[in-house]
């Protein structure tokens, strides 16, 4: 089943780097990235060294509740293109395994869909996840530290 991996919302992201607040309601911090473990989540590539970057909580759901997880994120200061390309975005190819939760469209967790997958089983994984009828899409998370990368969907 192939799949479409999602950049962050774009809106959100232009009030980000416009200065709006984050999901803690505070402005962004400022960084300058070292090149190792700062994936945009727009362009969903690494920020490479000596570029500024952004570093925010942000929370990839639409309204609180108690399955809205919010954590720290980084995005590219200046504008980038958000990912809208084939196959697995180069954020999903820095580590050996990731973590993947089935989500409801109602946006919780299904659980028993939680698991640690190696990345040469991402994408099987994910496939099954998203032929359980109760599943809307998958998230992807750091296995290490649990900051949301990205969100997947089966491609129509």
């Amino acid at each position: 089943m192939p799949h479409q991996f999602h950049a962050y919302d774009q809106g959100f992201v232009d009030a980000i780097r416009a200065g709006g607040p984050d999901a803690n309601g505070l402005p962004a911090e400022r960084d300058v990235s070292d090149g190792a473990g700062n994936p945009c989540r727009s362009c969903l590539r690494g920020i490479p060294q000596g570029e500024a970057m952004l570093i925010l909580a942000a929370r990839p759901f639409e309204t609180l509740q108690p399955y809205a997880e919010t954590g720290p994120i980084f995005l590219c200061e200046k504008p980038c293109a958000p990912w809208r390309g084939p196959g697995i975005p180069p954020i999903l190819t820095t580590s050996p395994e990731y973590l993947l939760k089935g989500y409801s469209p109602d946006h919780r967790i299904v659980y028993g869909t939680g698991t640690i997958v190696g990345v040469d089983r991402l994408e099987d994984y994910a496939s099954m996840v998203l032929k359980d009828a109760r599943v809307a899409y998958v998230d992807v998370r750091s296995a290490r530290n649990n900051c949301f990368l990205t969100r997947m969907t089966a491609t129509t």
